[in-house]
């Protein structure tokens, strides 16, 4: 995400900010982090129990290089509405040839500073806004909730489709489960969000999974948090024979929708002899 820094741009005309799209602050701009912390919305840096090392590295990342992050902010922010956009106009068009509707709901999320922290260190990084930007492809998060599995490939291929939006990379934990018992279709994207003076190409993470996948993920995220990461084995074991159930559910259901429809096809022939 390339990020242009200078208070005013007619007086640093050569300024490497304008461009190169891997830099993110000019001298003037580094000058201005003296800004305080306080300024930023009320509980960005909240700790939601997380460890008291992740908050101050947390604040330390922002702090570091405020205008690059509040940069950040705004375009990940701005790819959720392009994309939530996208993915509306998408359903409403289903609708209208189709008459059925294949979401259910949406939900958009930015990481908070604590986890983009937390996932850097996992992951062997320096907690550094580059670095962020870099190596995190989920700051920017939305999920689609759908009724049955095969709406799932369906949607994933009408976005896959729309010519400005690109797609990174895919990971289908519904063929592939996770160990845990996670089930979900994950797109890695990017998208360009037109500013006034130039277009950045801006990260951003599509989940796609049924209702029975997420209400099960959501139970599961909430029970791991409780033991922090570290449940028991038998709860864990317990988890995966839930999920083994929510599968055979999501199967059935689209059992069901699919001899529905055969049925409903059948009675139309019908009144038509």
């Amino acid at each position: 995400v390339g990020i242009e820094q200078c208070q005013n741009r007619k007086e640093q005309t050569d300024c490497a900010c304008t461009k190169r799209s891997d830099h993110f602050c000019c001298d003037r701009a580094r000058a201005r982090t003296t800004r305080k912390i306080e300024n930023f919305p009320s509980g960005a840096l909240q700790t939601n129990n997380q460890t008291g090392d992740q908050y101050m590295a947390a604040s330390q990342i922002i702090s570091e290089d405020v205008d690059s992050w509040e940069t950040l902010m705004f375009l990940y922010n701005s790819a959720l509405k392009e994309v939530g956009t996208k993915l509306d106009i998408l359903n409403d068009e289903f609708v209208h040839i189709h008459k059925y509707n294949p979401i259910e709901y949406i939900k958009k999320r930015i990481k908070t500073p604590e986890s983009i922290v937390k996932k850097l260190k996992r992951d062997g990084y320096e907690v550094t806004v580059e670095n962020m930007v870099n190596y995190i492809n989920d700051i920017a998060g939305i999920r689609i909730v759908c009724s049955f599995t095969s709406d799932i490939y369906r949607l994933a291929e009408m976005i896959g489709k729309q010519n400005d939006l690109t797609v990174v990379s895919i990971k289908d934990y519904i063929k592939h489960p996770k160990a845990s018992g996670y089930k979900s279709f994950h797109m890695h994207v990017t998208i360009p969000i037109f500013l006034s003076d130039r277009v950045v190409d801006t990260k951003v993470e599509i989940q796609i999974r049924t209702i029975a996948m997420d209400f099960w993920a959501s139970l599961e995220h909430k029970i791991y948090y409780k033991f922090e990461g570290h449940a028991p084995e038998y709860i864990s074991r317990d988890l995966r024979a839930c999920a083994e159930i929510v599968s055979d559910l999501d199967a059935k259901m689209l059992q069901l929708n699919e001899a529905i429809l055969e049925e409903k096809a059948k009675q139309e022939e019908e009144n038509k002899k």
